[in-house]
């Protein structure tokens, strides 16, 4: 993790301030005017905290800046990993590299984090989001904003919203070819190509990673990611760019939902397109307006052949496609009538589309079913953001109309204050969130009735924060929070001949917690620290009433760990070696054994991890020459046995060897 640093220079900052505002999402196309009074010290940018550019100290959200540049050196491949030390968010993967990859934030469900990759949701409606299909490819910075921000994002940031920004180039063409080699069988490679000129600027990358798996069969993983970005300047007011991520992936696993080894050939394939173009227009220093266009397009399915001629008996066999399309068009204006003051309002148009099909095979004979649904949303949105001197002020609504559960509203607040000669700062923010049923809630059909009248899920939450800075060398954080979430949907069987829907509004959670970081540094050594406790309950389990169920009432939420903890110290000379150490403690978390019926309960143990990597520049890319360079990287370096999903092992040691050369300006 990293803070941005703006130089001190008056003549410096705007430039810079307005570069980043360039290729954020939106809004952030749009120019953001410099103040023509006295010199703002600003510490760094966050774009995702109000969907502009604005200074990280008048950000009133706990908000957390991961660099690409960071995450290249650490030799971190995969979202998920790049995210295990971010506090207030736990990852959980099922298994071996390429099984699913959940995140839970500040105690919220899976699918209670809103993922964008440049202002391009790659949630499936509903939320469901699945980490194990993005890479660090072509990364500039990720922000992970935590609270309830439903006001900026719509449905599915009912716990806060985690946003990858894509590098933008700049400069005389530069490029990167790489290639690794490591433990599971692993095969790395990746390309990349990036330049620009002062109205126009790209960056693309190419990159394939093969592994064998952590199982003795079946386990392997394919994944292939194309990532681009292009952006100009059409006219002097006027500017636009287009993004644009692609993945194809295959991922093989023996496992069924207990985590047993019993398969021979099935495994799970999808590809996912996101595609976003965004178009500004600054009409005056203090009016602009801007248009976006967002796409997901996705298909997933699985393959479940019989594995041999005597695997004839029950359901032996089965195959499922499903098509996801969100796409989302939007118009915004921005009034600026001074520096410091910024307000937006806003209209959003999204269009969701689900196709699935399926065929089992069993000694009953063959069946099969399909399906194919839609909804629209529309939503219109107001946001005001003000800084006076050592004073900042936010705040914003949005009213959603969607086809299927009617109009919701939802808001956001916050305020900062610099106290101490601008030493300390104090943060309070609150904000509400929804979460819109999934296709399947609403619209299943056959032996599970979907339920159309659904409500969305809701959550507020609010958090206090204290941040210090002790001079140069060191940074406090600490943020106290507090959610709850209401209307939650559960699933209860029915008979066969019941038409009453399967799925209803009847669960309430409550998670609150501590957050803890500490950052510090002394000429070449950097270390930092974070801490996180949480306390979950459900206070109203609804329709489960076994002690195995999944919600319990009075009992934690399951796979949220009370706490966790990070600590990283790195060395670095110049810009020709460092090396950098990670230590990663997950404490104890509930579980259930779904391999009987009912299922029990279960405590997962604690771990910890120790990861080191270091990156040594063999020669310096100069000119009509290469440069070279080498990494490696050494993960669970103590052998830690454990799991994050009960019946499915974690990764023991592994190694990675990684080869650079590198050609034109470095980016570093």
């Amino acid at each position: 993790m990293t803070t941005f640093r703006i130089p001190s220079s008056p003549c410096l900052r705007p430039t810079l301030v307005a570069a980043i505002a360039i290729w954020a999402p939106f809004p952030s196309l749009l120019h953001l005017r410099a103040a023509a009074q006295e010199p703002v010290e600003l510490e760094g940018l966050v774009v995702t905290a109000s969907r502009w550019a604005e200074p990280e100290w008048a950000v009133a959200t706990h908000a957390t800046v991961i660099s690409g540049a960071e995450l290249e050196r650490r030799g971190i491949e995969d979202l998920a990993e790049a995210l295990r030390r971010v506090s207030g968010l736990a990852v959980v993967r099922s298994g071996s590299f390429g099984a699913i990859a959940s995140v839970f934030l500040r105690g919220g469900e899976s699918d209670y984090t809103r993922v964008l990759v440049d202002g391009v949701p790659v949630n499936d409606p509903g939320g469901s989001v699945d980490l194990s299909g993005l890479t660090t490819d072509n990364i500039e910075r990720i922000e992970i904003v935590r609270g309830a921000a439903s006001a900026l994002y719509g449905s599915d940031a009912m716990s806060g919203v985690v946003q990858v920004f894509t590098r933008r180039g700049s400069g005389s063409p530069s490029g990167t070819l790489s290639a690794a080699l490591g433990t599971f069988g692993t095969r790395r490679w990746r390309g990349a190509l990036a330049g620009g000129d002062g109205s126009t600027s790209y960056s693309f990358s190419l990159g394939r990673s093969e592994t064998d798996g952590v199982l003795a069969f079946n386990n392997q993983h394919y994944r292939t990611t194309f990532s681009g970005r292009v952006q100009g300047q059409l006219d002097p007011a006027t500017d636009a760019a287009l993004s644009v991520r692609y993945t194809d992936r295959t991922f093989h696993h023996p496992t069924d939902g207990s985590g047993a080894v019993t398969d021979s050939n099935s495994y799970t394939h999808s590809d996912a397109l996101l595609l976003g173009l965004q178009v500004g227009h600054r009409w005056s220093d203090a009016f602009e307006t801007g248009a976006t266009f967002t796409l997901n397009d996705s298909d997933h399915g699985s393959q479940d052949a019989p594995d041999g001629p005597d695997d004839n008996v029950g359901f032996f066999g089965s195959a499922s496609l499903s098509g996801v399309r969100r796409s989302a068009v939007g118009v915004r204006s921005v009034y600026r009538p001074e520096a410091a003051t910024t307000l937006a309002a806003g209209y959003e148009r999204e269009h969701q589309s689900v196709r699935s099909l399926r065929r089992d095979l069993s000694e009953w004979g063959t069946s099969s079913s399909s399906s194919e649904n839609e909804r629209g949303n529309h939503a219109a949105y107001a946001q005001l953001s003000s800084r006076l001197a050592e004073l900042a002020l936010n705040g914003g609504v949005r009213v959603e109309s969607n086809e299927r559960f009617g109009t919701v509203a939802t808001w956001r607040a916050g305020a900062v204050w610099l106290l101490l000669s601008g030493t300390t700062r104090l943060r309070l923010a609150g904000g509400s969130g929804i979460k819109e049923p999934t296709f399947y809630e609403t619209y299943a059909a056959g032996f599970v009735t979907g339920n159309p009248e659904l409500r969305p899920e809701t959550s507020v939450g609010f958090e206090a924060g204290l941040d210090r800075d002790l001079g140069q060398w060191a940074e406090l954080r600490a943020t106290a929070f507090s959610q709850r979430y209401r209307n939650l949907i559960q699933y209860t069987s029915r008979p066969p001949d019941d038409p009453t829907p399967n799925f209803e509004n009847v669960a309430r959670a409550r998670s609150s917690g501590i957050e803890a970081e500490v950052e510090a540094e002394f000429r070449e050594l950097s270390a930092r620290a974070s801490y996180t406790w949480l306390d979950t309950e459900v206070e109203d389990a609804g329709f489960d009433s076994l002690p195995g169920s999944v919600f319990v009432e009075g009992e934690p939420l399951m796979r949220r760990p009370e706490r966790t903890a990070a600590v990283s110290a790195s060395y670095t000379v110049g810009a020709s070696f460092g090396i950098e150490a990670t230590l990663r403690h997950t404490g104890e978390r509930t579980d259930r054994d779904f391999s009987t019926y009912p299922a029990s309960p279960v405590l997962l143990p604690g771990h910890t991890v120790v990861d080191i990597s270091a990156e040594l520049e063999l020669a310096s890319p100069a000119a009509g020459r290469p440069g070279l360079s080498l990494n490696v990287r050494i993960e669970n370096i103590w052998r830690e046995e454990y799991q994050e999903v009960l019946g499915f092992d974690g990764a023991g040691r592994a190694i990675y060897l990684t080869g650079k050369v590198m050609w034109g300006l470095r980016d570093r």
